[in-house]
């Protein structure tokens, strides 16, 4: 399959060869925040088809599958939109994982150092 991409105004054809045959499970949709341009955080992946009752709303999931380079919330914190949760690293890229509603954490599911893999929970809310 060739894709067309544009990077910094130029554009650049490449071949992507699918290792995977899709299945017909939930779309996926991911956007990251990272230092060069901020959005908001989607993931859907095979873990929310793994847990049965978790209300999205209250859960942070990993946007990308990688290492925690670090973790600056806390049990307790009162956040808002777009504070720093966490920071991840992927292939040699940090992503700022931000809290994409208001509310307080209720439990850190990582810590440093820990791999994750995307759409994994990461944080939970009250």
């Amino acid at each position: 399959m060739k894709l067309k991409i544009k990077i910094d105004s130029k554009q650049y054809e490449v071949d992507v060869e699918v290792a995977e045959t899709e299945t017909s499970g939930p779309s996926r949709m991911q956007t990251v925040e990272s230092a060069a341009a901020r959005t908001p955080i989607a993931a859907v992946s095979e873990f929310t088809t793994q847990s049965t009752s978790v209300e999205e709303a209250k859960v942070c999931r990993s946007p990308v599958s990688g290492i925690v380079a670090s973790v600056t919330a806390q049990p307790g914190q009162a956040l808002q939109v777009g504070d720093v949760l966490l920071v991840l690293e992927a292939m040699k890229m940090e992503t700022q994982v931000t809290a994409h509603v208001p509310g307080k954490v209720a439990a850190i599911n990582v810590k440093a150092g820990d791999s994750v893999q995307a759409g994994q929970v990461l944080v939970e809310f009250e």
